[in-house]
């Protein structure tokens, strides 16, 4: 049965939903074998070969598999090894929106009662850039509206600004991280700033996805605003704090996803 599952979709097997249930499981094991099983049964058994319900990640279907494998294993590593000849800093960068009345994860309540939890009747947002490094070097900017080329090269001079080291800037193909303004801007620093384009649909080759995740699970989304609070200032404090702790920010390469990162 594990075999069956792990890895699988119930698609393969003639079914119409793409996520396993313990009855679409149950209907499985009686075309196979002609057993009818209960639910329970069906639980206990596949608990009993190491499976468990899990919250399935999401891939967009226009993700290309084999140019995340050639980003793995060609183009990363050979932006790693000139890095290392111009001995210049990787960063990764993303982009992530805050809001006041966004209320995430979940809470114990009788059962068929929805709980209610009170938010901000005020709405506040706010959007932020980061960009972070295997070292554990974590830099971040507030901004309000949405992103655009020239916003875009705004936020590249503030992290820019004062730095010895070229950098090596990978980002995601935001139509705004693309445009001739940024080309532009890029080419007036003379090898200052290089800007790599992660494959497309494939967020979760960038851990500064796993640094918003963190801070949305951890920070305003767990602590409703107080009167009068505002959200700027909470995200930023969360923000520096994050930045304040190297460790921390070198634990999100560890996650499986970004395994592939490394300074050579």
């Amino acid at each position: 049965m594990f075999r069956w599952v792990n890895g699988k979709n119930p698609m393969q097997y003639g079914f119409d939903f793409g996520l396993w249930t313990r009855q679409i499981v149950g209907e499985l094991i009686e075309q196979r074998f002609g057993v009818v099983l209960s639910l329970a049964s069906v639980g206990a058994l596949l608990a009993r070969v190491g499976l468990t319900p899990q919250k399935p990640l999401q891939q967009a279907y226009q993700r290309d598999p084999q140019a995340v494998a050639r980003w793995q294993r060609e183009t990363y590593p050979a932006i790693a090894r000139q890095a290392k000849r111009e001995k210049a800093d990787i960063y990764f960068w993303d982009e992530s929106g805050f809001r006041a009345d966004a209320v995430q994860g979940k809470t114990w309540g009788v059962k068929g009662q929805t709980p209610v939890v009170s938010v901000p009747g005020q709405r506040q947002s706010i959007s932020a850039a980061s960009a972070v490094s295997s070292k554990g070097a974590f830099w971040f900017v507030t901004y309000t509206g949405g992103l655009n080329g020239s916003l875009f090269i705004e936020l590249l001079r503030k992290m820019m600004r004062g730095r010895r080291k070229p950098v090596h800037l990978v980002v995601d193909g935001l139509p705004a991280h693309k445009t001739k303004a940024v080309r532009d801007y890029v080419d007036e620093l003379e090898g200052k700033l290089t800007l790599h384009f992660l494959p497309g649909y494939a967020p979760d080759l960038n851990p500064d996805e796993l640094v918003w995740s963190y801070a949305k699970r951890t920070g305003n989304a767990r602590r409703p605003l107080q009167a009068g609070e505002k959200l700027v200032e909470r995200i930023h404090a969360q923000l520096a704090d994050i930045a304040r702790r190297p460790a921390l920010v070198r634990s999100f390469f560890r996650h499986p996803s970004v395994a592939y990162i490394s300074d050579l």
